[in-house]
């Protein structure tokens, strides 16, 4: 049987008396894309660290059938980890970082990144300062896209960009990277841009998964419901787990509703990945009453 990708159980990790992670369970097959998404503080870099063999922990962690902590040569040999797409050594020239990839990786396809690079106006000779940040994002992703990883670790990769790239980058990434045997694990605060392409969610929260769901389970499992001021008090007796309030419109969060019911007393959709953060993440306060504003 194919090992997960993934594959943690009771995975901690304490610094003195914070708790990075908290007895962890997880398990990510091959060919998905993975969405991290916590605030900061929330464990995700203490997780990644883990992944990668960067840092201790507790627990039973097996990355690409390999314990990371004990064979991480040989791990990254499958893995490739990404914190930043729009940093590189800004003195070196485009050939030297592409002789470097090639010595540090020994999945990566020389063929494949000039394959990539003959479709940009970029100049093997060209210094990287001298390059646009556009330029720059796709000399970034001619180097990703050219190493055959069966990992994709991506640490908020487009921080800094304007939202033209960071569109550029992500339908890239899945047209031309993304295939069944390959799985992708992508950390970030744009979770709105990301979502369309995203197999899988995870919200981490003071070290404990609060959400470790497919996407497909996501938008199963919750509704919104849009209601007006009549009809906010039968919605409430319906028990949302989340209420907020737009334009003197209620908008509430439900878990595992009778949509039908729902249906008979506002407009009903399914929440955005950022709407059901804020919801599930953020501290529950009490119900603002019917007709009432929020600050």
């Amino acid at each position: 049987m194919e090992p997960s990708t993934i594959h943690a159980r009771g995975l901690s990790r304490h610094y003195g008396s914070t708790v990075a992670l908290d007895n962890v369970d997880l398990t990510v097959p091959a060919g998905r894309i993975v969405g991290l998404i916590g605030p900061n503080g929330a464990g995700k870099t203490t997780a990644l660290k883990a992944i990668l063999g960067l840092g201790k922990f507790s627990g039973q962690l097996e990355v690409l059938g390999l314990d990371p902590s004990k064979h991480r040569d040989q791990l990254m040999e499958d893995v490739c980890f990404i914190a930043d797409v729009a940093v590189l050594p800004r003195w070196a020239r485009v050939w030297q970082i592409i002789e470097l990839t090639e010595r540090l990786h020994p999945r990566f396809s020389r063929e494949q990144c000039m394959k990539y690079l003959a479709r940009t106006n970029i100049q093997q000779r060209s210094k990287v300062r001298a390059l646009s940040k556009g330029m720059v994002v796709q000399l970034h992703l001619a180097l990703v896209m050219s190493i055959d990883a069966r990992l994709l670790v991506l640490d908020e990769p487009t921080l800094g960009l304007d939202i033209l790239f960071r569109k550029q980058f992500y339908t890239s990434l899945l047209n031309e990277y993304f295939d069944e045997q390959r799985t992708i694990l992508i950390t970030t605060h744009q979770v709105e841009e990301v979502e369309h392409i995203l197999t899988d969610l995870i919200f981490i929260k003071g070290g404990r998964l609060v959400v470790n769901s497919s996407m497909d389970d996501i938008y199963e499992r919750y509704t919104e419901v849009m209601v007006g001021p009549d009809t906010v008090e039968q919605a409430r007796a319906l028990d949302p787990i989340h209420e907020r309030v737009l334009f003197g419109r209620h908008i509430m969060l439900f878990d595992n509703a009778d949509e039908r019911a729902l249906g008979e007393i506002g407009e009903i959709h399914k929440p955005s990945v950022a709407d059901l953060f804020v919801a599930l993440m953020g501290e529950r306060t009490d119900l603002p009453e019917a007709g009432g504003n929020t600050a």
